[in-house]
């Protein structure tokens, strides 16, 4: 068996965060659901190139900030594992980031795909 090269590290390191993210986090499988619906719909409406753009752009700007979220939810209980005040505002302006990328993907689809 090759060796592999710290790119090839660095990748898989990167798909197993995926998979640890989409095995214990009941949030982020519902945007894989949601986004998994959005894709449907606009695949069947058949969107234009620019409407792919704004939509794919929500999806992303959605799951990157729901796992910057749960890599910050994991490391505050690492470091803090009784009730902190301080580590409950990271915790609440952390989820207040998913809310509004959220709130602005489901604007995005809203205007995209019914409009």
């Amino acid at each position: 068996m090759m060796k592999k090269n710290p790119f090839q590290k660095s990748v898989l390191y990167a798909f197993q965060g995926l998979q640890t993210i989409a095995n214990s986090e009941r949030n982020f499988r519902i945007h894989l659901l949601a986004t998994l619906a959005v894709l449907t719909i606009a695949f069947i409406t058949g969107c234009s190139i620019i409407e792919w753009f704004m939509l794919l752009t929500a999806i992303a700007l959605v799951l990157i900030i729901e796992c910057i979220n749960t890599a910050l939810e994991y490391m505050c209980d690492k470091v803090e594992p009784q009730y902190s005040p301080i580590i409950k505002k990271i915790k609440d302006i952390s989820a207040g980031a998913v809310l509004l990328a959220s709130a602005y993907a489901v604007v995005i689809a809203l205007l995209v795909l019914l409009l």
